[in-house]
């Protein structure tokens, strides 16, 4: 069985046909055969998924290189912090608003 690495680059195949690039996020689960990648942040089958053309060249960085390494560390970091934001806006703005009319005398 074909396996893909926490940061490989692969192409998803979705329904319709269409080729992605994208890359994995968490190797592919043994128990399960399915592989987490960035795309939508799915979990798809091994049938859905090659290894990127580009990856298979020798001139070819992969991500796991120091800088791409960097740059996924921020944008996870960034990512994290604007979600526990957007959670935070969320929970402390009430979801309606009551409003309650007096007669004037």
């Amino acid at each position: 069985m074909i396996t893909f690495k926490e940061h490989e680059s692969v192409v998803y195949t979705d329904a319709e046909g269409n080729m992605i690039d994208t890359f994995v996020v968490y190797d592919t689960d043994a128990k399960t055969g399915l592989t987490h990648i960035n795309h939508m942040d799915m979990l798809v089958p091994l049938n859905q998924l090659q290894l990127h053309p580009k990856s298979l060249e020798s001139n070819h960085v992969p991500v796991r290189d120091a800088f791409s390494f960097e740059i996924l560390k921020k944008l996870k970091a960034k990512y994290t912090d604007h979600d526990v934001e957007l959670k935070a806006k969320i929970i402390t703005k009430p979801a309606m608003a009551i409003y309650s009319y007096s007669k004037a005398s």
